[in-house]
C-alpha cells in the first residue's frame, strides 16, 4: 500500500501529507509520534517491521539497548485504533521481532 496524499484501509484513512488519520471521515485524535508511527507500518503492509526500524524511522536514531519507545506507541496506538475501529484488529505483535500493519487481518 503506497502512502500518496490519501490512503484507505477499510474505514480508516491516513493523509500523511495532511498529517492526519481518519475513521469514517471524522479526525482521528493522534499524536505526532503515533501518526508517524501508523504511517511507518501503514507504507509496509503485512511486512513485519522491527523495533529498531520503527525507532530509526519515527524518532530519526537507533534505539538504544533498553529502550521500549516503540512498544508503549505501539499500545497507544492501538488503544486509539481499538475505540475507533472495535471490530478491526490492524496491527499485529511478532514476538522478539516487531510489529505488523494488516488491513485484512
Amino acid at each position: 500500500m503506497a502512502v500518496g496524499s490519501a490512503d484507505k484501509a477499510g474505514r480508516l484513512e491516513v493523509r500523511p501529507e495532511e498529517h492526519a488519520a481518519l475513521v469514517d471521515g471524522r479526525p482521528l485524535s493522534l499524536t505526532v509520534r503515533e501518526l508517524q508511527l501508523l504511517v511507518t507500518l501503514w507504507s509496509s503492509p503485512q511486512r513485519i517491521l522491527t523495533r529498531e526500524e520503527l525507532h530509526t524511522s519515527v524518532w530519526g536514531t537507533p534505539p538504544r539497548r533498553d529502550d521500549r519507545s516503540v512498544d508503549v506507541y505501539v499500545s497507544r496506538l492501538r488503544a486509539k485504533l481499538g475505540a475507533a475501529l472495535p471490530d478491526q484488529k490492524l496491527i499485529y505483535t511478532h514476538n522478539g521481532i516487531g510489529y505488523r500493519f494488516s488491513p485484512d487481518g
